[in-house]
């Protein structure tokens, strides 16, 4: 049975202020919390969800930091008596043996960490100490049991660095390494990849995920345009028997994904403006049923991606195309293939 994936904020609370932060980009809200109770009805509603679409629920819990939730202990128990694992999406500064021990027992299979440069650029886009800090934590996640995943925000400012990280993951024993775009929340933020960039980009790091293929690492291919890259070196290919009428990978907004905020809000994708409801408000399953849901699952809306072989596969990521254009259906600006 397959996976439905809820990615779950349950509380804006944070020790960083990170650049491309969605929370923190276009000001300082107010922090909002979900309330203990609410959040049981939340729990019940995915799994109520998941039930009546022959799924089972997975949860990446993630905020802010979700640890400094003050009830955090109490939503975790819920899960686990429901026997639903679950995912961190976390920051490192309060994990110690205790805790770790604490969110094994709950039924964390894996925390992710984020490290998005070598030490002075990670600590500029995050805070001063983290980028340390995040290293020294992996040797604690693990100790303790949990899978360690490190996830990287790439941009033009940390494009070239990838590499190191890579090198330190590996070395460091990391169980999953991914990286996804850096998606724009305003202009002048952006550091702009151009296309033929972010092709050689993905060149020299394929050249390290096979150096490292067999060293225990998982590289996760998280951004679709990866589909793109293996086509054209002859590695992935489209077999004559799909079904021209399916989606069978690419873009997960509008298939199997949905993230859920602190105030109930429910959006396609987190990573851009996407809102389709409020979970307090509306059953979650009429939610993903609804008329909102389905605006995101119009592939022939897709300005360049419709007319493409590898519509069903890839579709690059709308939400960065978002960021820079405005519109879910526009051009991913990295997507270097002439149409």
């Amino acid at each position: 049975m397959d996976y439905f994936a809820f990615q779950w904020h349950i509380t804006d609370s944070c020790d960083q202020r990170c650049e491309h932060c969605y929370i923190f980009s276009e000001g300082h809200p107010n922090m909002v919390e979900m309330p203990v109770a609410r959040a049981g009805t939340v729990i019940g509603q995915c799994v109520e969800m998941c039930d009546r679409m022959g799924r089972l629920p997975y949860f990446y819990i993630t905020g802010g930091d979700p640890i400094l939730h003050r009830d955090f202990r109490q939503i975790a128990s819920m899960l686990k008596e429901r026997e639903i694992p679950f995912t961190i999406l976390g920051n490192p500064f309060h994990l110690n043996d205790e805790t770790c021990r604490m969110l094994r027992e709950m039924g964390c299979e894996k925390y992710q960490l984020s490290i998005d440069g070598m030490r002075e650029t990670h600590d500029k886009i995050r805070k001063p100490g983290s980028f340390d800090t995040t290293v020294e934590k992996i040797d604690v996640l693990k100790r303790n049991g949990i899978r360690v995943a490190v996830m990287t925000t790439v941009s033009g400012t940390n494009i070239n660095e990838i590499p190191d990280i890579i090198d330190m993951v590996v070395e460091k024993g990391v169980d999953v390494f991914a990286f996804g775009r850096y998606c724009p929340t305003s202009a002048e933020k952006s550091t702009h990849i151009s296309p033929v960039e972010y092709r050689d980009f993905l060149e020299r790091i394929w050249e390290k995920f096979t150096e490292y293929k067999d060293e225990g690492t998982i590289f996760n291919l998280k951004d679709h345009l990866w589909t793109l890259f293996l086509y054209e070196k002859g590695l992935f290919k489209i077999d004559a028997d799909t079904d021209p009428d399916t989606i069978y990978d690419g873009c997960h907004c509008g298939d199997c994904h949905l993230t859920i905020l602190p105030d109930g809000n429910v959006m396609a994708c987190r990573r851009f403006d996407s809102v389709v409801g409020n979970v307090f408000k509306n059953d979650i399953y009429d939610i993903w049923r609804g008329a909102g849901m389905d605006e995101y699952r119009h592939h022939e809306r897709f300005e360049k991606c419709s007319r493409c072989e590898l519509l069903r596969f890839c579709r690059g990521c709308p939400a960065v195309a978002y960021g820079y254009h405005g519109s879910f259906y526009a051009p991913d600006p990295q997507c270097w293939k002439e149409i």
